[in-house]
């Protein structure tokens, strides 16, 4: 029986250009994963998750984008639209994985851990829209879990505290 995932680095992912992304490589950094759409109110978020790249990605942040068509089919292209989307409009340049789901059944076993890591208001697992955010530590482990109406901007302390942990 395998092992039961105890750190982000026991997850791999298919990267939205098609190449399996090892979690592992990140060994060692901050990592905030974001489920992303390209049609949702929140989607100017991206201008801010990729302002947190710029300025904290020497330090050893590293923001990672996973698109998903689960709420109300705000993400329905392709891993290639959503990709040409999010750097024509938003200069998005920071790691963007391929579409998953992050709910149900059919998650991605990394959504399913983090969903479990850090629960929801009254302990729900569920993500509930676009842009939940997760906060990981150098060590792996999960931090916090952040609302989709949590700017990127009002993440920065905690960013700040996790870097120099």
């Amino acid at each position: 029986m395998p092992k039961a995932p105890k750190t982000i680095y026991d997850f791999s992912a298919e990267s939205i250009t098609g190449e399996r992304a090892d979690l592992a490589a990140q060994r060692g950094k901050v990592l905030l994963i974001v489920n992303t759409a390209s049609a949702c109110g929140f989607t100017p978020q991206f201008e801010g998750l990729e302002q947190l790249w710029q300025d904290y990605r020497e330090r050893g942040l590293v923001v990672v984008g996973f698109p998903s068509n689960q709420f109300a089919s705000q993400d329905p292209g392709t891993n290639g639209e959503i990709a040409s989307f999010c750097s024509l409009n938003y200069g998005v340049d920071f790691p963007m994985m391929a579409k998953v789901k992050v709910n149900g059944a059919d998650a991605h076993p990394l959504w399913k851990w983090l969903t479990a890591e850090a629960p929801g208001l009254l302990g729900s697992t569920a993500v509930k829209w676009n842009f939940t955010k997760f906060l990981v530590g150098r060590d792996g482990k999960v931090i916090k879990r952040y609302a989709p109406t949590d700017t990127p901007q009002s993440l920065r302390k905690d960013i700040e505290a996790a870097l120099n942990a």
